[in-house]
């Protein structure tokens, strides 16, 4: 018969093999991720547009991209935001747009 839960083999029990991560650092890689940029064009009746990155690339973005912080309706060109880098059988894509 096996240990039971609770009892004291259970409680030694180490999973050094995992790393941990803290919450903070999680958040801190995951925003070290996001790249930011500025809205350069938007084609509103095709639901796209384009972000001129802090590099000076220009990614494609699509309305399905945008997080809730930005109204595709709403987009003239001109905003600030940060997004992340995702690729697509066209290429290099933004993605979880959302407002700097």
């Amino acid at each position: 018969m096996g240990p039971q839960l609770g009892g004291p083999a259970w409680s030694t029990v180490a999973f050094s093999n995992r790393p941990c991560v803290d919450r903070h650092e999680f958040e801190k890689t995951k925003e070290a991720d996001m790249a930011t940029g500025t809205i350069k064009k938007v084609v509103a009746d095709r639901g796209f547009g384009f972000i001129t990155a802090e590099d000076g690339k220009d990614y494609f973005f699509h309305r399905d991209g945008l997080e809730r912080s930005l109204d595709f309706d709403r987009l003239v060109g001109g905003e600030k935001v940060s997004f992340e880098i995702e690729s697509s059988p066209r290429g290099p894509r933004a993605a979880k747009v959302q407002a700097a």
